[in-house]
């Protein structure tokens, strides 16, 4: 079983407004990551500043919100609480965040095409980064993260698989990002 996680607790300070609930092409980011995710299963949606409406987005949606009450910490926290949630049996999992546009069902499909038990992450940038597949012989150094850091310490390492992602350095942070 390979669920995904989405990273959703941010207060997007920079773009002023809650960038989960941004429109790009006729749909929030939000349930763009959602629709990304559907190959995996479960898909968790770790929510934490405005976790109300981030539930009405999400209402009737096949995923299942974990709220996230200590969000202000930072990235950490929520892919603890994310992890915290899985359901037994994972062998690998998916983490995704909701400011990659480019992001779509196909590079999912590519990222678990590629998993063969060693982390998988797409390459962008000259870095390795997220939506990355990380084993569950991680979960432990995931629980371990602390502040506003995710799980890139995770992605080093000869073992990490590649997947070109050249898109994966557009994001939104910006009103101009879209």
């Amino acid at each position: 079983m390979i669920p995904a996680i989405i990273l959703a607790a941010g207060a997007s300070r920079r773009l002023g407004e809650p960038k989960q609930l941004v429109r790009h092409q006729g749909e929030t980011l939000l349930r763009r990551a959602v629709a990304a995710a559907g190959a995996c299963a479960p898909v968790l949606v770790v929510t934490g500043c405005r976790a109300e409406a981030m539930a009405a987005e999400l209402a009737g949606l096949a995923v299942q919100v974990v709220v996230n009450p200590g969000w202000e910490e930072g990235m950490a926290s929520s892919i603890r609480a994310g992890v915290a949630a899985l359901p037994e049996g994972w062998e690998a999992v998916l983490f995704l965040v909701c400011d990659q546009p480019a992001v779509d069902a196909a590079l999912v499909g590519r990222l678990l095409a590629a998993w063969s038990g060693a982390p998988v992450a797409c390459a962008y940038g000259g870095v390795l980064g997220i939506p990355a597949l990380l084993p569950a012989r991680c979960r432990d150094q995931l629980l371990g993260l602390r502040g506003d850091q995710g799980a890139r310490s995770l992605l080093r390492g000869p073992e990490v698989v590649a997947v070109p992602f050249p898109q994966g350095s557009w994001d939104v942070d910006l009103p101009g990002d879209l």
